[in-house]
C-alpha cells in the first residue's frame, strides 16, 4: 500500500509509536546486556523525544537485583552447625524394626468393611483440611487419605479423635503441633482440623514370620527381610538428617544476610506460591481457587497478605545461595544443565500439551538455580 493512504487511514502517530516500540524492545536488551545490569520486572519507559527523521530518545527505568551483603562469619556458624551435627549418630532401634514388619504385615492384611465406629488399627479413608488462622497449611488439603488408627502417623490428638466416628460423619477440632515438630514455622501453633470420614474397614492382618517374609518376594527368612528394612532406615535417617541440617544452614544465613528486598521478587515469589497452592486443590482436592476461597472467607489479596512473610523468607533464603554461590565461584557447566533439563522433558514427553507449552528460558533458569543450591549445600556440608 502506498505510504501516504496507509498514513491517513492509521494515523502517522500509531506508526511512529509502533516503531518507537520496536527499536525501544531491542534497543533496552542490548543496553542492560552491555551493562550488566540484572533487571526484574518489566521497564517503565518514557519517551523524550519522538519524531520522524530525528533520533528516538527515551529512558527506562527498571527494578534490579538487589545489592546482598552477607556478614563474613558466616561460615562460623555454618561450622558450628556442621559440628552439632557430627554427634547425630544413625541409630536403628529392634523397636523400629519391629514396627516396619508390623506395617508390612499390615499392608498383607484383608480389609473388611464394618458399619460400625472406627477403632483402633481400624483402616480408615478420610477427606482433611489444616488451616492456621483460616489459612490451609502447605500439604494440608487431601481427598481419600488412607490411614490407620493407632499408628501415630499425624500429630498427637488426631487419630485419637477418629476413634468413635462411623462412614459419612464429619467432625472439626483443635491441635496444636509439637514445639519440636520438624517444619519450624507450624511448631507449636494451634491448628483448625476438619475430618470427614468417608469408610471403616477392619483388618485382618497376618502373623509376622518366615512365610510372610517370603510372600514379599526375594527373602528366605524373616531375618534377611530385618536386614533389608535396617539398610532402608538408615537411608532415610541419613536424608532426615540431611534435610534438617540444610534447613539449620538456611536460617542460619538468612540472619548472616544484609539486603532490601524489592517488592517485584515478593510479589513473584507470593504469585508463584498461589499458582502451586492452585494447582494443588485441584488435583487432590478437585476444586477451583475461586470457589475455595469463598467457603474460606477470603479474597486472595488476603491470602496473600496471610502469605507475605513466607514469601519474604523463600526470597531472602533464595539470595543468600546465590550469594554463596557468587561469593565462592561456584559455576554450573551448560552440559549439566542440559543433561537435568534432558531428565525433565523425558520425563514429560507423552503429555502432549505440558511438552508443546514448557517455557524453555524458564526451565533452564529454574535447573540451573537447582544445581546451584546443591552444590552450594555441599560446599556449606564440607565446611
Amino acid at each position: 500500500a502506498p505510504r501516504n493512504l496507509v498514513e491517513k487511514k492509521v494515523g502517522k502517530e500509531t506508526i511512529l509509536n509502533q516503531a518507537a516500540e520496536k527499536a525501544i524492545q531491542r534497543s533496552y536488551v542490548r543496553e542492560i546486556i552491555k551493562e550488566k545490569i540484572e533487571s526484574l520486572g518489566r521497564p517503565e519507559v518514557k519517551i523524550k523525544n519522538l519524531a520522524e527523521g530525528e533520533a528516538l530518545e527515551y529512558s527506562a527505568q527498571v527494578e534490579v537485583m538487589p545489592e546482598v551483603k552477607i556478614q563474613e562469619d558466616y561460615k562460623k556458624e555454618i561450622k558450628k552447625i556442621n559440628e552439632d551435627f557430627q554427634d547425630k549418630k544413625i541409630e536403628i532401634s529392634g523397636e523400629e524394626i519391629r514396627l516396619e514388619l508390623e506395617k508390612l504385615a499390615n499392608s498383607r492384611a484383608k480389609l473388611v468393611t464394618v458399619l460400625r465406629e472406627a477403632r483402633k488399627n481400624d483402616s480408615v479413608e478420610i477427606d482433611f483440611t489444616i488451616s492456621i488462622g483460616g489459612v490451609p497449611i502447605e500439604g494440608g488439603i487431601s481427598k481419600k487419605h488412607p490411614l490407620i488408627i493407632g499408628r501415630g502417623v499425624f500429630i498427637p490428638g488426631f487419630e485419637e479423635n477418629l476413634i468413635g466416628m462411623r462412614e459419612n460423619e464429619e467432625k472439626e477440632f483443635e491441635l496444636e503441633f509439637p514445639k519440636d515438630y520438624h517444619k519450624q514455622d507450624l511448631a507449636g501453633k494451634k491448628a483448625n482440623f476438619k475430618v470427614k470420614v468417608n469408610l471403616v474397614q477392619e483388618r485382618q492382618v497376618p502373623e509376622i514370620n518366615d512365610e510372610l517374609a517370603r510372600s514379599l518376594g526375594k527373602f528366605e527368612k524373616l531375618n534377611d527381610l530385618c536386614n533389608n528394612i535396617r539398610e532402608g532406615l538408615e537411608y532415610e535417617q541419613k536424608n532426615k538428617l540431611k534435610d534438617q541440617k540444610r534447613t539449620k544452614y538456611v536460617d542460619s544465613l538468612i540472619d548472616h544476610l544484609d539486603v532490601s528486598l524489592p517488592e517485584v521478587l515478593i510479589n513473584s515469589e507470593i504469585n508463584q506460591m498461589l499458582a502451586e497452592f492452585e494447582y494443588q486443590i485441584q488435583t487432590i482436592g478437585g476444586i477451583n481457587l475461586e470457589d475455595y476461597l469463598k467457603k474460606l472467607g477470603k479474597d486472595k489479596e488476603e491470602l496473600k497478605k496471610d502469605w507475605r512473610p513466607q514469601a519474604e523468607k523463600r526470597v531472602t533464603a533464595a539470595l543468600a545461595l546465590r550469594e554463596i554461590a557468587k561469593l565462592e565461584k561456584i559455576k554450573i557447566e551448560a552440559k549439566e544443565i542440559e543433561a537435568e533439563m534432558n531428565k525433565t522433558l523425558k520425563y514429560y514427553r507423552n503429555i502432549k500439551d505440558v511438552t508443546e507449552n514448557i517455557d524453555m528460558e524458564r526451565l533452564y533458569n529454574y535447573v540451573k538455580g537447582n544445581l546451584e543450591n546443591e552444590k552450594v549445600f555441599e560446599m556449606l556440608e564440607k565446611l
